[in-house]
């Protein structure tokens, strides 16, 4: 079978303590093929992480399943390495050290040699054979990024789960890796699955944008082909005629859900308005000198998220 990962009717409900839970997820579908670049894409809570934790085993699904190759998944394992948003590097470790720490773990049917080799080889995909002898601390963010997803490539494992991946790199070291990560998940074969708020990134990379509705009970509101052929180039995928009609679908997506947002905001005010449930605290008439300090915290905007207001 074509197929890796099989997600049915999953969910995830975290407890919340006296017997009440959030639901963060819920109905979830959703294959992964092999080889296939898919992008989660949604509003900020919307439980793209969670679903990246739930196939990475760091999380548990507390409905349906989430299965890959048939078996289900209940611990993470080295056919599926996550690279977090932030660079999870062992500071006392060189660059070498750090992936060889995975590759010793993982490759151990492999000769010292060929290990040697593995290293330094993604060290140089990711564009720091130069610096493959110094610690995190001597580098910069973006160069300990790419320490990150040479170790996760090192071990050659068959998903690569991406959590905003690209979110510390500059433009320029940003584009560079996006399709280099994208031509060796092509080489190799590699499914992945990266959680992303970059609209652009998620065009150029993926064959199927899959966008979340806002949670709480996120689900999948709907799932776009990319049928720009590969390889990609960015100056040449920006020229192709879906290129911007399925940047548009995305962006009117991510619009309507904010636009949601609002109109449930709106319905609490209402049904608090209506005294059915109190979210709004109105103090009435206070005396000149017993508001001042309000009156400072409206003028200096303290407390403006939380919805000041003088009436």
């Amino acid at each position: 079978t074509d197929e890796l990962v099989n997600i049915k009717d999953a969910g995830k409900a975290f407890p919340l303590g006296g017997g009440k839970e959030y639901i963060a997820l819920r109905g979830i579908d959703l294959q992964i093929k092999r080889g296939e670049f898919i992008s989660l894409i949604g509003h900020s809570g919307c439980g793209k992480s969670t679903l990246l934790n739930m196939i990475a085993g760091l999380d548990l699904a507390t409905e349906g399943v989430v299965s890959l190759e048939g078996l289900t998944i209940t611990k993470p394992g080295p056919d599926r390495i996550v690279v977090f948003q932030n660079y999870s590097l062992l500071p006392w470790m060189t660059v070498r050290e750090n992936v060889a720490f995975a590759v010793d773990e993982v490759l151990t049917e492999k000769t010292d040699q060929e290990r040697k080799e593995i290293i330094e080889y993604y060290v140089d995909v990711v564009g720091l054979t130069k610096e493959i002898d110094k610690y995190p601390s001597e580098m910069s963010g973006g160069m300990r990024q790419r320490v990150a997803i040479a170790r996760a490539l090192s071990v050659q494992p068959r998903l690569l789960l991406l959590d905003e991946p690209f979110g510390v790199l500059d433009a320029l070291t940003r584009g560079k890796l996006q399709e280099q990560l994208v031509k060796i998940c092509e080489d190799n074969n590699i499914s992945a699955l990266m959680v992303t708020h970059e609209v652009d990134e998620a065009v150029l990379m993926s064959d199927r944008v899959v966008m979340l509705t806002n949670g709480p009970a996120s689900k999948i509101g709907s799932i776009l082909d990319v049928d720009i052929p590969r390889p990609r180039k960015r100056l040449e995928a920006v020229k192709h005629p879906s290129y911007y009609q399925l940047r548009s679908e995305i962006i009117y997506f991510l619009n309507q859900q904010k636009q949601v947002k609002k109109m449930r905001a709106q319905k609490v005010q209402n049904v608090a308005a209506h005294g059915l449930e109190k979210v709004n605290l109105q103090l009435g008439f206070v005396p000149l000198t017993a508001c001042a300090p309000m009156i400072i915290a409206k003028e200096k905007g303290f407390f403006v998220k939380h919805g000041l207001e003088q009436v």
